[in-house]
């Protein structure tokens, strides 16, 4: 045997390897896909529909916040004028291309997300990494949150990629902030990163995403002036109106819930101002605090400055997957509130569990992690609150409908109590002297499934 040949091997059984972790997660979302896709035209990526009617409205010059989707659903444009420049090259495509087009994009955002979410435990699978990969990315797509992207056609999966990527990677190509600058320009909700990046310290970032969503909103006020001036001084302030109502059962955020038990009016909005400021504080101060853990944990490994730096060094793989999941987790708290602190924050915005997962996995070694992860991610295969929903209905007995009216909530609910998980629990578990390793297994190393 010639001495390369055993190297063109490995190559060859390399991708042979990534072939099949691309035929795992296709194997895995194919279902998904194709249920969708042959559901009645007026019934399937409808919110893709909305861009397109927004790209139409800019190439033809039409008020672009006048516009309405075709019957049933005249659904009005909500987002941003950029928002609306991207989606011009949709319009361009056939209706079929572009819906195949965009799913095939959302699932390579969710694969981008998978691999920040889950790099710990990826890393164990060592040269089958792509399989782990497509497994975790079916698993993914699987949750509710993820089936209804798909079912809408949503740029959530888009959004959150650019937030995990800014706000997790190990050494940022671009200036630190400015992915989440265009996810904001795209969607004003993730917004709460500018927050996330200032009290962790990485002020530089939240300086970049400021300055990114604001050059981005100027050159929306240059090429389309009139629009721009509908969105940030009309469509923007009105709200619910414009998204849909509020107190509807796939509105989650903390007003959905209130507005489900209180009806509208001065006692209902204070109560919803209360707990989100309750919630704001809390959460971001959980956030911080794990983000403070992360930089501690990762200290000794590579010392230098803590924060402020396009190096993170928490997110190096020498310090741990330890230190990587404490900054995850407060990463994952951030995406959690701006769903819950949004007057409407939708069941598939909640995608934000994936990462709330991969924080709890880690590596995969810590048992009690894992079956909370695992006991989450089953909890969000099934559409508890529609089950809610239709329990809390007439025909009821009282008691069972009071029971619904909680598990309508279900989905909300797991988010409050993942902030208080992530940030109490796990923030206690991962700290330095706490004895949370599983006896049962002796320590392994990154790169292998061994125990």
């Amino acid at each position: 045997m010639r001495a390369g040949s055993g190297a063109g091997g490995g190559r060859a059984a390399g991708r042979w390897i990534q072939v099949l972790g691309v035929l795992v997660a296709v194997a895995a979302v194919a279902p998904i896909v194709l249920k969708w896709l042959h559901s009645p035209p007026d019934q399937r990526l409808v919110d893709l529909e909305v861009y397109r009617e927004g790209g139409r409205a800019v190439l033809r010059g039409a008020p672009l916040y006048d516009v309405l989707t075709q019957p049933p659903q005249f659904l009005p444009f909500t987002y941003p004028p950029f928002a609306a420049l991207l989606a011009v090259p949709f319009t361009l495509l056939p209706w079929k291309a572009a819906q195949w087009t965009w799913t095939l994009l959302m699932y390579l955002a969710l694969a981008v997300i998978v691999r920040y979410a889950f790099r710990d435990l990826v890393a164990r699978t060592g040269r089958w990494s792509p399989v782990a990969t497509g497994a975790l990315v079916g698993a993914a797509a699987w949750l509710w949150p993820a089936s209804d992207q798909m079912r809408f056609g949503q740029v959530g999966f888009f959004l959150m990629a650019l937030c995990v990527a800014d706000a997790c990677a190990r050494t940022a190509y671009w200036p630190r902030g400015l992915l989440v600058g265009i996810a904001i320009a795209v969607k004003l909700v993730p917004g709460v990163f500018l927050i996330y990046f200032w009290i962790t310290g990485r002020r530089d970032a939240a300086v970049n995403a400021l300055l990114t969503t604001g050059a981005i909103a100027l050159f929306g006020f240059a090429l389309l002036p009139q629009d721009s001036v509908d969105y940030w001084f009309g469509a923007l302030l009105q709200g619910g109106d414009r998204t849909g109502a509020v107190d509807g059962t796939t509105n989650q955020a903390i007003n959905g819930m209130i507005a489900r038990l209180l009806p509208e009016g001065p006692v209902r909005s204070l109560v919803w101002l209360a707990l989100v400021l309750a919630v704001a504080v809390i959460g971001f101060r959980y956030a911080r605090r794990l983000t403070v853990l992360a930089d501690g944990l990762a200290a000794p490994v590579r010392p230098g400055p803590a924060r402020g730096t396009d190096l993170l060094r928490a997110a190096d793989p020498a310090a741990g997957p330890d230190a990587y999941s404490a900054l995850l987790a407060g990463v994952a708290i951030t995406g959690l509130l701006s769903v819950l602190l949004s007057p409407v924050g939708w069941m598939h915005h909640l995608v934000w569990m994936i990462a709330v997962l991969g924080a709890l996995l880690g590596d995969g070694r810590d048992t009690r992690r894992s079956v909370l992860a695992v006991a989450l991610w089953v909890a969000f295969l099934f559409p508890l609150p529609w089950w809610g929903a239709a329990l809390s209905g007439r025909g009821h007995p009282i008691p069972l409908r009071g029971v619904g009216k909680v598990v309508q909530d279900a989905f909300g609910l797991l988010a409050l109590a993942m902030l208080f998980v992530l940030g109490g629990w796990l923030y206690r578990r991962l700290r330095p002297g706490n004895d949370h390793e599983d006896p049962s297994r002796r320590a392994g190393r990154v790169g292998t499934l061994a125990p």
